[in-house]
């Protein structure tokens, strides 16, 4: 089996059954927006992650940017100092980027779709950055053929080194009697990469991981597990005591003229 015929079938390996789903009495996808706000202020309030260093040294003083899967711009705003323009691929946080660009007099523009599919609505750019997306791209060529189409110096890519899901594996055997998958990783990502002729730097790092407010922590493990609002005590049980601990990243950069 091929690299990117293993990505894709690790992934798939994620759906939740049919039953299961079905009896949810709320979408288990849907992540509350306040996460990623927070997640955009926070970084745009503390020191630069290795993503962000990749980010400058493509822009290298001054160049357009394309933030793909932006959310509220965790991955590109706090690299103002050297856009020139911005553009945010995402399908539900776009004002939430656009008040921030705003407010830091960025020129931008927002694009509500998924990528590859928005790329026809995304001009040539000078470096593309896609963070905590890729777990969700099963069909990595197109998507990563449309970001050499749109990027002239470098792409930036940054992922978990683990699925971001499994700390959630025990939840679901207790839950469900379910035994979820633990793969695909950022290895399998580098792997399957290499099969389309990109040959990334590979940066490895972490970070402390920030505690969610304790309710809301249930209430987004409780969707999550497709469980109703009335086995929301037992979900704090199952969650009371735990500490959010490390979170181990990957970040991949390459240059898009190098595999053309």
């Amino acid at each position: 089996m091929s690299a990117l015929d293993r990505w894709a079938e690790q992934l798939a390996g994620w759906a939740i059954p049919e039953h299961i789903l079905e009896a949810a009495p709320e979408s288990p996808f849907a992540l509350p927006r306040n996460v990623f706000v927070r997640r955009a202020d926070r970084q745009l309030g503390g020191p630069r992650t290795p993503t962000h260093h990749a980010v400058l040294a493509g822009l290298d003083g001054g160049g357009t940017l394309l933030d793909i899967g932006a959310g509220a711009g965790a991955a590109s705003l706090p690299c103002a100092e050297a856009i020139t323009h911005v553009t945010s691929v995402d399908t539900n946080l776009l004002p939430e980027f656009a008040d921030r660009a705003e407010s830091l007099g960025l020129p931008h523009r927002t694009v509500d779709g998924h990528w590859p599919q928005a790329a026809e609505q995304v001009g040539s750019v000078d470096v593309a950055v896609c963070a905590n997306v890729l777990y969700n791209v099963a069909d990595l060529a197109p998507f990563v053929r449309a970001l050499h189409e749109r990027t002239r110096r470098r792409i930036v890519v940054e992922i978990n080194a683990a699925h971001p899901m499994t700390g959630m594996n025990p939840l679901w055997q207790r839950f469900h009697d379910l035994r979820r998958p633990d793969g695909p990783t950022a290895d399998d990502a580098v792997a399957a990469l290499r099969e389309l002729g990109v040959q990334p730097e590979i940066v490895r790092w972490q970070k402390k991981a920030v505690p969610t407010p304790f309710p809301e922590l249930v209430e987004t493990t409780r969707k999550r597990l497709c469980l109703g609002a009335d086995r929301s005590a037992e979900v704090a049980g199952a969650l009371r005591g735990t500490t959010p601990g490390i979170r181990h990243m990957t970040t991949l950069v390459w240059s898009p003229e190098r595999t053309r």
